[in-house]
């Protein structure tokens, strides 16, 4: 049995060349061979938001506070609200972040495929943000 504490692991900022806005990251649990799953919990601050992006083996978002929205490509902006769990299929092109006048956190979780998690692609614009 393992416990991680919360307040064991520091704090990050979201990078820039992945978020637009304020985002930190907290780590819940890294990649644990021979498991592939890892989680965070993300926080974002109003308008904040990802870079579109995919994941090899999909993703699991938990809205745990706040209101945000999330998108996939040629879908609608979709609001999220705490208890809500998006689903991303793999290699689903999407992204996620808080809603234009409120924060909003939520836990990721996603698997590796050969250590990698996530292709990062280009930051979403005003336009697709707001819908």
């Amino acid at each position: 049995m393992e416990i991680k504490r919360a307040g064991a692991q520091p704090s990050t900022r979201g990078p820039s060349d992945w978020f637009s806005g304020t985002v930190r990251l907290d780590p819940l649990f890294p990649v644990k061979p021979p498991s592939q799953v890892a989680a965070n919990l993300v926080t974002f601050e109003p308008g904040a938001r990802t870079n579109w992006h995919t994941h090899p083996l999909g993703q699991m978002l938990i809205v745990t506070a706040g209101c945000g929205r999330v998108q996939r490509e040629g879908g609608p902006v979709e609001d999220i609200r705490p208890g809500d769990v998006v689903i991303f299929d793999p290699g689903e092109r999407h992204w996620h972040g808080a809603g234009p006048d409120t924060a909003m956190s939520h836990i990721a979780i996603q698997e590796s495929v050969d250590g990698k998690a996530v292709d990062w692609l280009e930051p979403v614009s005003d336009v697709d943000y707001r819908g």
